[in-house]
């Protein structure tokens, strides 16, 4: 058999898992309208199966259980899209305004660096590296995509719904198939455990991270604050970088609305302040550090899933790598490759002379 002269030649058999391993990756972006709908459906089955379950447990039918669920989720999503398309399409309104403002600045900020500088101009260099036009076209498509994205909503709702239906008999089936006395149920039912208690602190401090910095905006009198609170609680999901990104909007609308240098730093710390906060204290010590990814891993991943499945993958991306993570941690034989993924190595057990166990 050929896994078993797999087994004699580890060259070989290197060779088949990389092959394997091409197939999966470009089997993923092939298929990225199919599984991308569903992953999302699943990252929200996931942190609705509470509610659901609690409600089957208040002697509710499972059917009418997984509606009332579906519906609060379709509620809360649609609230939160009702809210922000009144600033989107304000900000849609006001590009052209703010294409031409940025403009004036740069020409201020070039003219004030060459009065004071005599050796070179930055002229040539500032412009070719902050183009107006070229960001406001970032902005413009930004908005067309995740218009685009909401047209599968209602796909990723429906994906959802059947998902929670199958979450009443999902571990009966599971029974069936490994047996009783076979430990991976109990392995299966603390995977799902720890995934959806990482979803929700994960959740829970973004939505925190949100609102404490779109009420920043406020008082900083930024316009859009509800649409830059958004934008902090989406990229909250993507740790590090997702933290930068989402300062980007708000300094930008500082350097244009009131062109201050003063003024946009505060912007800036007012961001890095929350995020230290919440992002480098308290979401680690509600985590624990065994949840937590190397931070080559996370550029990794967003990389990956970004290829993959494009923007919004991106933003799933650290959540689906730490779900593969718990996924791995709760696998004997493949705990070596989360031990990979962590931040830090498993502590030494005492008087042991190697690695402890992840």
């Amino acid at each position: 058999m050929i896994f078993e002269r797999t087994e004699q030649h580890p060259g070989a058999r290197f060779l088949l898992i990389l092959a394997s391993l091409v197939v999966v990756v470009y089997g993923l972006k092939y298929a990225a309208p199919i599984l991308l709908p569903a992953a999302l459906a699943l990252f929200l089955t996931v942190l609705s199966l509470p509610v659901m379950l609690w409600l089957v447990h208040h002697r509710v039918p499972a059917g009418l259980a997984t509606m009332v669920t579906v519906l609060m989720f379709v509620g809360g999503v649609g609230l939160l899209f009702l809210v922000a398309s009144q600033s989107v399409t304000d900000l849609q309104a006001n590009l052209p305004r703010y294409q031409t403002q940025l403009g004036e600045r740069l020409t201020q900020a070039i003219t004030w660096i060459d009065a004071r500088s005599d050796s070179f101009e930055v002229g040539p260099y500032l412009t070719t590296l902050i183009d107006p036009t070229a960001v406001v076209d970032f902005v413009r498509g930004s908005i067309g995509r995740i218009a685009q994205f909401l047209s599968t909503t209602f796909i990723v709702f429906l994906i959802m719904a059947f998902m929670l239906g199958e979450a009443t008999v999902f571990p009966a089936k599971i029974r069936y198939v490994l047996g009783q006395d076979d430990g991976d149920e109990d392995r299966l039912e603390k995977v799902v455990t720890e995934v959806q208690s990482y979803l929700s602190i994960k959740t829970m401090v973004s939505l925190a991270t949100g609102l404490v910095l779109g009420f920043w905006a406020y008082v900083m009198q930024l316009e859009f604050p509800l649409l830059l609170g958004l934008v902090a609680f989406l990229l909250n999901y993507v740790p590090t970088v997702g933290s930068i990104i989402a300062a980007v909007p708000a300094v930008f609308l500082s350097v244009i609305l009131h062109f201050d240098v003063s003024h946009a730093v505060a912007v800036a710390l007012g961001y890095v302040v929350v995020n230290v906060l919440f992002g480098n204290i308290l979401e680690p010590n509600l985590l624990g550090r065994r949840l937590g990814l190397s931070t080559l891993v996370v550029i990794l991943s967003l990389l990956f899933w970004g290829w993959a499945w494009g923007p919004l993958g991106a933003l799933l991306s650290v959540p689906l790598t730490v779900m593969v993570k718990i996924w791995l941690e709760n696998t004997p034989d493949l705990r070596w490759v989360a031990v990979l993924l962590d931040k830090s190595p498993p502590p030494v057990a005492a008087g042991g002379g190697g690695t402890g166990a992840a």
